[in-house]
């Protein structure tokens, strides 16, 4: 029942804009991983929710439902509508999370969805008919990383 609690205090605190409080939910030495931005661990899986906060200016809408979870893990799906801030295009995207727990708090987070879906929303065209393959994938993974990477720099982390 815990754990259920903090895994709803994280989806308010994302639908509230409050990076701050997500971060809070996690572990110090969380591992993160999802198709967009691959595996991140401890301030860098801290700072990519910062990053995705301060970017949406308050302009996301999250949802999330079927929350369950026991002593050692959890899950959610959750949505999030938003703009893409590239592009200015929409995108609603759908995701299945699955969490571990440890002290507390949530030690591991698995994000899982389409990647071609989102890609098709987020860039279009070159996302429609280049979303599926390994080069653009990766491409997107690179971008995410590097501007998380700038993200830190501007912001000292």
């Amino acid at each position: 029942m815990e754990n259920e609690k903090l895994i709803v205090r994280f989806y308010e605190s994302f639908a509230r804009g409050d990076a701050d409080g997500m971060a809070a939910c996690y572990h110090d030495e969380i591992e993160f991983s999802d198709p967009a931005f691959g595996p991140l661990k401890g301030a860098d899986a801290r700072d990519m929710w910062r990053m995705l906060v301060e970017r949406s200016r308050g302009q996301i809408e999250i949802a999330f439902r079927n929350v369950a979870a026991d002593a050692q893990t959890g899950a959610a799906d959750w949505t999030a509508d938003y703009l893409f801030s590239k592009t200015g295009r929409r995108v609603f995207n759908e995701i299945h999370a699955e969490f571990e727990f440890l002290d507390g708090k949530i030690y591991r987070h698995r994000d899982a969805f389409d990647l071609w879906k989102w890609s098709r929303q987020a860039l279009g065209l070159a996302g429609l008919f280049l979303g599926w393959s390994g080069f653009l994938q990766n491409k997107i993974r690179q971008n995410a990383l590097s501007s998380l990477n700038d993200y830190k720099s501007k912001n000292n982390r």
